[in-house]
């Protein structure tokens, strides 16, 4: 049988955006299971968290910077996904 994927894409959309949300902000499991090793576990919150603790603010900042960036695009690409797919719906 065929599956249609076209009615499911706002979800799916939805879902891997509350993910990506979901992982930058996995700052406490990721330190607490899996800890700081540099080169093992890097990962930006810890990146961010090193820097401050080692007095690296403008490090700290970079990296603020980057990942506030990187998260708006991702959202208004999201939101930009979506009304083309509603628009695509209704003149449908």
């Amino acid at each position: 049988s065929e599956v249609t994927l076209p009615l499911a894409r706002n979800g799916v959309v939805a879902g891997l955006v509350l993910a990506f949300a979901r992982a930058l902000g996995e700052f406490g499991a990721t330190l607490m299971l899996a800890g700081n090793i540099p080169g093992k576990t890097a990962t930006v919150p810890l990146a961010i968290y090193t820097a401050v603790q080692t007095g690296e603010s403008a490090e700290a900042l970079i990296l603020v910077a980057t990942l506030t960036l990187v998260s708006f695009a991702v959202v208004v690409l999201s939101e930009r996904l979506a009304a083309v797919t509603a628009s695509e719906e209704t003149s449908a």
